[in-house]
């Protein structure tokens, strides 16, 4: 053994093979942490100084190659300048320089994962062999940010300019053979025979059957492209890119613009070039946010993973309550995911209906070529249509999908009890009704628990697992479990009216109502919401979610929340509902709606609405843009804030991640609480201040109000 390490090892292999074997200890994956950089520094030290050996062999002992870098260590050296951020840098970019300028090949066996700095090692070696279960990218950009460690640099002259401003702007995962076919891979083999093949072609560069030391001399050259094809690739990216990512993700242009500026230069210039542009990245607030999403999400996984562990089963049969496009959707992911699933509705058109929708969305799939036509046929095979309660017992888990009715849930709840296995849990997919009070129809509500899916089932990631107040244990760890099983983003939270993210959503709706009441034209709302980030604004949100919905919603919410929620005039979406106005599924709402190419609903204008409004109208404020933001979003911060307060969810991480997935708040923004970190509580306290007249909903907590005083944040 030339090295023993807790991330790395070397290994003397026979005929002058050296083999550096990855194996971060403690970890499940490989990461390129500090120890990781600090012990690869001391395994080239010893590799350039090591006589004999003739090539390098690079493996990993997981089942993972690299993951990239531990991004928990971001935040710290973000926080701490442009100097450490390009310190931080320059420690593994010396060693893959160094590991490139070797006196002898060396070559990859790429097992699964090399992400991020994981394939920028890769490509610092002179040959990469793949398992075909391998994936590999460039996902920096999803981070804000972008490759760190010479991707910029070193994919454009392996695999082609084309090739590395779509696979560094997109930020996707790739497979083994789009890779081989991208030229970033140079050979595909089955897993077992990886090592091998990686030994056989080391074994050529050796034997100097293949010139290895050609392709580094590529490497390290500048961009094999003249001028007028240098600018017009570039340019062409940089506008077809930038339209792509728009203006608040700047990740993607500032990497195409560190290529351009890097054509013409040699490895280590260009190098520098990147380390300048990850720098400028790294120190934006949307490459803080966007990152702290990522620790955020790896919070919630590791929630969800503990949870999952509690449960006392796995979940082997579910079953749905309710077919409809609801109940079609549940039974449609849950097979999708490979878990049987039974279907029941109390008549043959509801069963129609749920399988005609599981259908549509498997038939998509087939066309995208994301799943084959057997493959469809045995998700929907594990779809059980059933009109009766017949092997119930059976079942796990049953989602509870019936019509959103306090009565005909009850009723629907207690029956299915009857009918399952005294351990079966039951869950509710209600929206907006108490946990508590539908348990009431319940002999076992220990057994009982919300599962709140958002629609459509098939895109929306969040699922709010909610507890009443006899729900056990148990029962949130097996529903959680389910939602893994699904592929979902399970958060447990506290039964209240509307639950976390519905009462957080309608404070921010009420704020809209007040300023269409106000004289503030919906439209000019709506666009300026998506300019600040919002995949749509506030009417368009309504007429997609039904105004019918909404009206019984904030029914409940004001019914739950009467000092914050209760109105004293007709909203715009009174108004709305009462002409028969119901959003998409009527074809008019606050905008009108025709079918476009793709068979899909498309917003036109509705000029009859701004008649149907006029009478709700009290005023004719004249406001700016950044009040109407104010008078937006504040309702939903104080209400998010009194939720974290009360318990409802259990930290500002959860609470941040629930509202990016269940309503689609701006992610570059990292979720209400690090928006609020962003302008400092202080400055938003100010903010609610000058709206305070408008009601209780604009009146900061008093735990945000001590945050001020006391210059906290709700992240460290």
């Amino acid at each position: 053994m030339m090295f023993q390490g807790k991330a790395l090892k070397v290994s003397l292999l026979p005929d002058g093979i050296a083999e550096l074997t990855f194996d971060l200890q403690g970890e499940s994956v490989n990461k390129f942490n500090l120890l990781a950089v600090s012990e690869l520094q001391q395994v080239l030290d010893l590799l350039e100084q090591a006589s004999g050996v003739k090539g390098l062999l690079v493996t990993s002992a997981k089942d993972v190659f690299i993951v990239g870098a531990d991004i928990t260590e971001f935040g710290a050296v973000f926080a701490s300048g442009p100097d450490q951020v390009t310190s931080h840098l320059a420690a593994n970019n010396r060693n893959f320089c160094r590991l490139e300028d070797l006196p002898f090949p060396s070559v990859v066996a790429v097992n699964g994962f090399a992400l991020g700095g994981g394939l920028e090692f890769c490509l610092a070696c002179d040959y990469r062999i793949a398992s075909s279960a391998a994936k590999v990218g460039l996902p920096e950009t999803k981070l804000g940010i972008i490759p760190g460690w010479g991707g910029t640099v070193r994919l454009p002259r392996v695999a082609g300019l084309d090739t590395a401003v779509e696979w560094i702007a997109a930020g996707k995962e790739n497979d083994a053979e789009t890779a081989l076919t991208a030229r970033v891979l140079d050979a595909v083999v089955e897993p077992a025979k990886l090592r091998d093949a990686a030994l056989h072609c080391l074994q050529q560069c050796i034997a100097g059957t293949f010139d290895y030391k050609a392709r580094r001399a590529q490497k390290k050259a500048p961009l094999q492209l003249n001028f007028i094809e240098s600018m017009m690739a570039f340019e062409t990216s940089k506008a077809f890119v930038g339209a792509q990512a728009g203006r608040n993700y700047p990740a993607p242009v500032t990497a195409i613009k560190c290529m351009q500026k890097a054509a013409d230069k040699g490895r280590d210039e260009a190098l520098q070039i990147e380390a300048e542009g990850f720098a400028k990245m790294a120190l934006t607030p949307v490459a803080q946010s966007l990152v702290g999403i990522f620790i955020n999400e790896q919070l919630l996984s590791k929630k969800a993973k503990s949870w999952e562990k509690k449960a006392d089963k796995k979940i082997a049969r579910a079953a749905v309550l309710g077919a409809g496009i609801m109940g079609g959707g549940i039974a449609y992911q849950s097979a999708l995911k490979g878990v049987p699933i039974k279907m029941k509705d109390i008549a043959q058109k509801g069963i129609d209906l749920g399988l005609a929708e599981a259908n549509k969305l498997l038939s998509k799939r087939v066309e995208r070529k994301k799943l084959s036509p057997v493959e469809m046929g045995d998700v929907l095979n594990r779809i059980e249509p059933a009109l009766s309660y017949d092997g119930f017992e059976q079942v796990d888990i049953v989602v509870e999908a019936v019509v959103e009715n306090p009565k005909v849930k009850k009723a629907v709840l207690a029956e299915a009890e009857t009918k399952v296995g005294a351990d079966t849990v039951i869950a509710s997919n209600t929206s907006t009704i108490s946990i508590s009070y539908l348990a009431e129809a319940l002999a076992r509500p220990e057994n009982f628990c919300g599962m709140h899916f958002f629609n459509p089932v098939h895109m929306m990631p969040l699922v709010e697992v909610i507890r009443g107040a006899k729900t056990s244990d148990n029962a949130v760890a097996r529903t959680v479990a389910y939602a893994n099983a699904m592929g979902k983003k399970p958060i447990v939270v506290k039964d209240c009216p509307g639950f976390l993210v519905n009462r957080v959503l309608f404070p921010y709706l009420a704020g809209f109502a007040m300023l269409v009441r106000d004289g503030v034209d919906f439209h000019r709302i709506d666009k300026l919401m998506e300019t600040w980030g919002w995949p749509m604004g506030p009417a368009y949100l309504l007429d997609v979610v039904g105004i019918d919905t909404a009206v019984h919603a904030e029914k409940v919410m004001a019914e739950g929340f009467p000092d914050r929620m209760q109105r004293s005039f007709t909203s715009c979406t009174d108004a709305l509902f009462a002409a028969g106005r119901l959003g998409q599924k009527s074809e008019k709402g606050f905008y009108n709606y025709e079918l476009d190419k793709k068979g899909k609903p498309a917003k036109v204008a509705a000029p009859e609405v701004a008649d149907i409004l006029k009478p709700g109208i009290q005023a004719a404020i004249e406001i700016s843009d950044e009040d109407i933001v104010a008078r937006m979003m504040i309702p939903m911060a104080t209400e998010l804030t009194r939720c974290l307060d009360e318990g409802i969810v259990e930290t500002a991480a959860e609470a941040d991640m629930a509202l990016v997935y269940g309503t689609g708040f701006p992610p570059f923004r990292g979720g209400v609480f690090r928006w609020i970190d962003s302008i400092g509580a202080q400055a938003f306290c100010d903010m609610a201040a000058k709206f305070s007249d408008l009601g209780a909903l604009y009146v900061a907590p008093e735990s945000l109000k001590a945050k001020a005083a006391n210059h906290q944040k709700f992240y460290g």
